[in-house]
């Protein structure tokens, strides 16, 4: 290729982004079409704030499955490693399981990890208008809040609820710091080939 590593490394990357959030996006909206025909709460905001949602995390997914597959050879190992690192990953941030069903020093270890603030926040953004329809109809705020907390809308890291700014903070500097791996990565092996 007559362009650098780094900047073929960033092409890949960007274009299976694209790639990624376009089937994202595709089930997004089936999902939405389904919640307009059984019963809809949410407002705009929180479609905007859902879509944002989508987009961080699979960018987040995408940059880092680039770093992981970097070290793989075969597409053949690619599937594999993609498939048990993804249901893995996908259990420990509680996009399988609810974390508050884990014990104390998992759900606090978990609250380390990028992923688990992307599913916090694709659940806060989906159930924002039930849980204000609940309220509206008169539930008892502290049902609400049980409600929050069993389902991952609040994530807690050793006992204080993590706001939703931090989430974004943490899920965007992650994609930040893990493309910029991918990149480096690719240009130390530019500069190991070039010698």
């Amino acid at each position: 290729s007559p362009v650098k590593n780094s900047t073929l490394a960033l092409g890949y990357y960007l274009s299976t982004t694209l790639t990624t959030l376009a089937v994202s996006l595709v089930a997004t909206l089936a999902g939405l079409a389904y919640i307009a025909i059984c019963g809809w709460y949410m407002s705009v905001g929180d479609i905007c704030l859902l879509l944002l949602d989508v987009f961080l995390v699979s960018a987040f997914g995408t940059a880092l499955s680039s770093v992981i597959n970097f070290f793989l050879s075969s597409q053949g190992q690619i599937s594999a490693v993609g498939s048990i690192v993804s249901s893995g990953y996908g259990f420990i941030c509680g996009a399988y399981m609810p974390i508050s069903q884990f014990g104390g020093w998992l759900r606090n270890t978990v609250a380390f990890l990028p992923g688990t603030y992307g599913t916090a926040l694709l659940r806060n953004h989906a159930l924002n208008g039930v849980l204000r329809e609940m309220n509206s109809l008169g539930f008892p705020p502290e049902s609400i809040a049980g409600i929050r907390d069993t389902v991952d809308c609040n994530i807690y890291c050793f006992g204080a609820n993590v706001p939703q700014g931090v989430m974004y903070a943490v899920l965007a500097l992650s994609v930040v710091a893990l493309v910029g791996v991918y990149i480096l990565l690719n240009v130390l092996k530019e500069r190991k080939n070039a010698k």
